[in-house]
């Protein structure tokens, strides 16, 4: 079988086609090599029987097929370079966009994604100044390295812009495990409850309790209080507060002004009132905080007619506030000490008059005390230091119990056998009322109001027929528009004897009985020495 020699020129035209073929597969490259190779390989075993004249030819020809197998080499390097450039012409990065973990779409150009993102939260942020706003982690993006890259941005950044929420970082204000109000930050928060803390006590004394809460010597013994002195010995909230930072709808932060408007009208709770004699809807309505239509839906079971049935409960609604400030506070003050009052009797004075034989003074002592306040009432006070300074002197009066007839005691009884208050003293009808009328009683009879002598009894003009008693004491009686009269001028009286009958006479509209009094000359009203 003969040699197959190799064909340097098919070899070499062999190459350019190589060359000019970028795209020919590298693994028909190699599969080229290898076939050189074996053809080179069985040429020079034979070679080696020949005459070594041939030797020359042979390296000539090695020479030859060393250039090509080297042209050949660089065919597969160049090949190879230019597969290899011609794929990263096709390849590309595209982004993957997820919305709170749903994918949207698919964008080659992430700037623009961020730049439409970006534009909305500034839109809110004109609105909102002082908030800082985002869109935290709703979306997000996963670049991958895809062939001939294909994406739908203005569709996928369309709906990235529509669906995602701008939100505001914000710090909420919880009481007692419920969320009460949203503030701009922490800082926001812990300045409301400073100012719920003023409501109730100073800004020199708040300072001055945190600055002894921080000091080392905190637990060391207080100076005593001196008189008229006072401080406060704690500032606390009775309910469990904290702050906790979260993304927001920007609507719902409030000022620090709103804030504590809303904690301090508090929360409403549902309670029960019992109608009491003399309530009205809007009475009870008001009571509560409430409109007489909030009343009624509070109570739609109840029909009006025994809606407001002494006895009766009803559903009302009472604000609790969300929270409650404890203030405790010592203060030292002197206090006066009330002065005891005595009096001893004495038969041979008589019955209405009274003399001083010592006058009280009031004595002083020293208190100190600790009282807690809620929101401002005060909840206990305690004692903790009572010291008198001054001890109080007595009050004694000696008392006439000696009863003489002609004279009265001071205190007035109802002249008539009951009745009622028909007319009070004051301007009436144009000019002075000067004293009471009494009308109705169960029994006409009119009766001296105390002890005394008639100083006048007759006709008198528009009093029609009037007594005059003079107690003895400074003070004088008149009755007036009698039917008749049963004493006369001189006579001394009893208190409760019966000194004549109502009736209707002088200018009368009616029968009743009109009643002044008069002390030391001085017109007074009935009702304040009157004594039923």
């Amino acid at each position: 079988m003969g040699i197959i020699r190799p064909n340097t020129r098919n070899l070499v035209n062999l190459n350019k086609n190589c060359l000019k073929n970028g795209e020919r597969n590298q693994g028909e490259i190699k599969t080229m090599m290898n076939r050189l190779k074996r053809i080179y390989s069985t040429y020079t075993k034979k070679q080696n029987s020949k005459h070594i004249s041939q030797k020359n030819r042979f390296s000539t020809f090695t020479k030859r097929v060393m250039v090509v197998t080297t042209v050949a080499a660089s065919t597969i390097s160049l090949g190879a370079m230019a597969v290899h450039a011609s794929e990263n012409s096709l390849l590309g990065t595209i982004y993957h966009v997820y919305l709170n973990g749903e994918r949207v779409g698919a964008v080659d150009d992430k700037q623009a994604l961020d730049k439409a993102v970006n534009e909305k939260i500034d839109s809110v942020q004109k609105q909102f100044k002082n908030l800082e706003l985002s869109v935290g982690n709703q979306v997000s993006v996963v670049p991958e390295k895809v062939f001939r890259p294909s994406a739908e941005n203005q569709e996928t950044i369309d709906t990235v812009v529509e669906q995602v929420e701008v939100k505001a970082s914000a710090s909420a204000l919880t009481i007692n495990g419920k969320e009460v109000v949203l503030l701009k930050d922490q800082e926001e928060a812990e300045k409301v409850m400073e100012l719920l803390k003023l409501d109730y006590v100073s800004k020199e004394d708040l300072e001055a309790l945190e600055k002894k809460q921080n000091d080392e010597n905190a637990d060391k013994e207080l100076p005593e209080l001196k008189k008229g002195e006072s401080r406060i010995l704690d500032v606390s909230i009775s309910e469990k507060v904290s702050f906790s930072n979260k993304n927001v709808e920007p609507e719902n932060v409030v000022s620090v002004k709103e804030a504590l408007e809303q904690i301090k009208k508090g929360t409403k709770e549902a309670k029960k009132y019992e109608v009491q004699v003399g309530d009205s809807l809007g009475d009870i309505a008001e009571k509560h905080d409430l409109t007489s239509e909030e009343l009624l839906k509070l109570n739609p079971d109840i029909e009006m007619s025994s809606l407001l049935a002494v006895g009766k409960t009803l559903n009302v609604s009472a604000k609790k506030p969300y929270l409650k400030v404890l203030v405790k506070e010592e203060a030292s003050k002197n206090e006066e000490i009330p002065y005891e009052q005595e009096v001893i009797e004495d038969k041979e004075l008589p019955k209405g008059e009274t003399k001083v034989k010592q006058q009280g003074v009031n004595g002083e002592k020293n208190v100190r005390t600790i009282t807690t306040k809620e929101n401002g009432v005060t909840m206990k006070t305690e004692v903790t230091h009572d010291e008198t300074l001054k001890e109080p002197v007595k009050h004694i009066v000696i008392k006439g119990t000696k009863v003489i007839p002609s004279r009265g005691s001071g205190s007035l009884a109802w002249p008539a056998v009951g009745g009622y208050i028909s007319s009070k003293m004051g301007h009436r009808w144009g000019k002075m009322h000067k004293g009471i009328d009494i009308a109705r009683p169960s029994d006409r009879t009119i009766k001296a109001a105390d002890n005394g002598v008639v100083e006048s009894a007759g006709w008198d003009g528009g009093y029609g027929n009037k007594i005059v008693i003079n107690h003895q004491n400074g003070m004088k009686t008149i009755y007036a528009h009698l039917d008749s009269m049963s004493v006369s001028v001189g006579e001394t009286v009893s208190r409760g004897s019966k000194i004549g009958v109502m009736g209707t006479t002088g200018q009368s509209t009616g029968v009743h009985l009109h009643f002044e009094v008069y002390k030391d000359g001085q017109l007074k009203d009935p009702l304040q020495y009157l004594n039923n």
